[in-house]
């Protein structure tokens, strides 16, 4: 029973409770000098009543905050679905709300630890168990140490080495240690620089990766390591689902005073329902895309983080009649 709730500050509460024992002794004085109680009877009734009543008040009073220790010490055994109840007015009400908050974003980020230990011991596990069985093969002698075979060891060691790149790569941007190194750059070089190193594999699948900067001389401030970064990502992935034959245009133009990218190609594109969720790490639109294809989950999620770190937004928009475009858009 919470019945001061309504009052919005703990000092109107303790008021109302010192009013509340007062006038209960007055009265209970009044009515036992009517009746013709002793004095000695009568303060003994007073107090009880009022220590009754303040008890009463107090123990709305108090509740949230003997619920947070509660909740606290669930917290502290790795419990974190406890909530607060927090329909006071006042100050308690208010850390409690906040203690809610709290917990809320504490379970987030539990939940998050956990999913990535998960996921990054899953994708590990892949190349660690692929180049494990291939060097019992080579010990055993059942496979020759021919140039195919190494070339598929290194393969794998590659992958491994690429996934523990990016594991630190986002770790270390998370937590705000890398440091953005602006300066200006033409966005027909940075684009340009991008474009060679993926033609190749766009080639295999005779997929055509153009260039678009609009003006021609399109400067930006930015860290030229760290765009060229998040371009070659959604690239990569832009040649990876794209069908044979088809384009991908890699694009600079001036916006609202800033710069935007756009990554377009002519694939299946992303579903509305997942937009925002291939920016998660470790998500993969294409569930039924096997773990030795593409890429690890993570590439997005770090361009988001750069992006983020330049002051920028990058989202996925569609295209008719299909496709998937991603846009990047960086301020002046």
């Amino acid at each position: 029973m919470r019945p001061l709730d309504f009052l919005g500050s703990i000092k109107l509460k303790l008021g109302v409770v010192i009013v509340f024992a007062v006038t209960t002794t007055v009265l209970v004085d009044a009515l036992g000098d009517r009746v013709g109680l002793s004095a000695l009877v009568t303060g003994v009734v007073a107090a009880a009543i009022a220590l009754a009543v303040v008890q009463l008040l107090a123990h709305g009073m108090t509740l949230p905050l003997r619920e947070m220790v509660g909740a606290a010490r669930a917290m502290a055994r790795g419990d974190y679905g406890r909530r607060v109840t927090a329909t006071s007015r006042d100050e308690v009400g208010e850390l409690a709300r906040a203690f809610n908050t709290m917990a809320a974003e504490l379970a987030e980020v539990d939940r998050v630890r956990k999913d990535l230990v998960a996921n990054a011991s899953h994708e590990l596990r892949t190349p660690i168990g692929a180049l494990r069985a291939r060097l019992e093969n080579l010990v055993d002698g059942v496979e020759a140490p021919d140039p195919t075979v190494l070339s598929g060891l290194l393969e794998q060691t590659e992958r491994l080495s690429d996934l523990v790149e990016q594991l630190l790569d986002l770790s270390k941007l998370e937590s705000g240690a890398v440091p953005i190194e602006r300066e200006p750059v033409r966005a027909s070089e940075l684009l340009g620089r991008v474009a060679r190193e993926w033609k190749p594999v766009a080639a295999e699948r005779h997929v055509r990766v153009d260039v678009v900067v609009q003006p021609p001389e399109l400067e930006v401030v930015c860290d030229e390591r760290r765009i060229e970064q998040v371009l070659g990502n959604l690239v990569a992935n832009a040649v990876r689902h794209s069908p044979d034959d088809a384009a991908v245009v890699l694009a600079a133009a001036r916006r609202n005073g800033g710069v935007r990218y756009e990554v377009r190609d002519e694939g299946p594109g992303i579903p509305p329902e997942e937009a925002d969720r291939v920016f998660e790490r470790f998500y993969r639109s294409d569930r039924g895309r096997s773990h030795d294809e593409g890429g690890s989950g993570l590439g997005l999620a770090i361009a988001r983080w750069i992006v983020e770190l330049h002051g920028g937004t990058i989202r996925v928009e569609g295209q008719a009649p299909q496709g998937c475009r991603m846009v990047v858009d960086l301020p002046a």
